[in-house]
């Protein structure tokens, strides 16, 4: 539970007139649940449009609760889902609007589930260099170095994919273990032999003459992929003799 700082002097103190909290008072009201936020993170989701602090006239910011709580969801959505901040973006705003919504997923449901059809991010998302230094708060000796390992890939025009945040995130998340980008190359290879074999599958669908059928195929490499990241879970969590939540 976020615990909101009363009111107090000196610097980084809740606005006493107002009720409103400084940025400092956020950072320290997340720091409970999300050990690893920063201020620059706090900005980073305020620029992508996530949150909006009102301005004092000298322009500092200051948030209200429900800012502070929907920072709090946003970082658990990251956290717990791997969830593009486009698409969190799109379900806050949705949910505020009073829609019924459904948690988005990557990927299709699982048969049988019912409910509104899950939120998934758009193929064509990029990301630019500065936006994911910030994001996944990197700097860009180790964007560089990860490059080198093949762990993340720029596009021809030197954007990234959407899911290049994930990535970085969970890379910067693992090196806190010792387990280094030299390290992850055997995951990468994996990865790329996983993705191999489902396009194998798929190719034929994918060139056929039917506008409807080539549909079909991105369907079916969605429902592929998620098969496939679930194998791959339940094969690491058998292997380690572990179960995650």
């Amino acid at each position: 539970m976020l615990r909101t700082p009363s009111g107090g002097a000196g610097h980084g103190a809740a606005a006493t007139d107002s009720g409103l909290m400084s940025i400092g008072s956020v950072l320290n009201a997340l720091r409970d649940e999300f050990p690893e936020v920063t201020i620059s993170k706090i900005r980073f989701l305020e620029s992508e449009g996530l949150v909006e602090p009102r301005r004092t006239p000298s322009g500092y910011r200051k948030f209200s609760a429900d800012d502070v709580e929907r920072l709090a969801r946003v970082l658990r959505m990251q956290r717990d889902h791997y969830l593009p901040l486009k698409v969190i973006r799109e379900y806050l705003d949705a949910l505020e609007r009073g829609e019924a919504v459904q948690l988005p997923v990557l990927g299709r449901q699982r048969d049988g589930e019912s409910g509104p059809a899950a939120v998934e991010a758009p193929s064509a998302a990029r990301i630019g260099r500065a936006e994911l230094l910030a994001a996944a708060e990197i700097d860009d000796a180790e964007l560089t170095e990860w490059e080198s390992y093949g762990l993340l890939t720029p596009l021809e025009d030197g954007a990234y994919d959407a899911e290049a945040v994930t990535v970085a995130s969970l890379v910067r998340a693992l090196g806190r273990f010792g387990i280094g980008p030299r390290h992850l190359r055997v995951m990468k290879a994996a990865a790329d032999r996983e993705a191999g074999l489902v396009d194998q599958v798929v190719a034929p669908l994918k060139r056929h003459r039917n506008p409807q059928t080539r549909a079909h195929a991105e369907a079916r490499t969605k429902e592929l992929a998620a098969l496939t990241v679930k194998l791959h879970a339940a094969l690491v969590q058998t292997a380690l003799g572990v179960r995650l939540p």
